[in-house]
């Protein structure tokens, strides 16, 4: 069951429960980051595209990291349904996007933001791993 801003219990049975450090968004929350993702993906593509056309330096080539991690950010966030945001700041949502609840319970927000710097660091690790790929490719 969720916590609500005053601790009080809340449960819906069409809708998965906020489980701590595991589970903090629903369905509407999860499609606005899979919609990021894509738009990810797509800026990702098209600056590989760019960058293989124009024979970048190596060093220019370091500027795909960003497109990256925004797609390696929101992959995680989609398939965990875990927002990063939302574990930082203490919050969750399985309503209308952009309709917060407060995790009230220390420990749950210990275990949320935890979780959210674990993910941002396997993001970040997926991210790199992709750019230094883009970086020794031979073209």
């Amino acid at each position: 069951m969720a916590r609500t801003a005053f601790g009080a219990m809340k449960t819906n049975l069409k809708m998965p429960d906020y489980v701590a450090g595991s589970c903090n968004i629903g369905g509407p929350e999860v499609q606005r980051r899979k919609n990021v993702g894509y738009a990810g993906a797509l800026i990702s593509l098209v600056t590989l595209v760019f960058l293989i056309a124009t024979h970048s330096a190596s060093g220019a080539r370091t500027v795909i990291f960003f497109p990256f991690l925004l797609t390696s950010i929101s992959w995680f966030q989609t398939r965990r349904r875990f927002c990063l945001a939302f574990g930082l700041a203490g919050t969750f949502n399985f309503g209308p996007a952009g309709t917060l609840a407060k995790v009230s319970d220390p420990a749950d927000l210990r275990a949320d933001r935890a979780r959210a710097i674990k993910t941002l660091a396997q993001a970040f690790a997926y991210a790199l791993f992709a750019t230094v790929l883009v970086i020794i490719l031979p073209f």
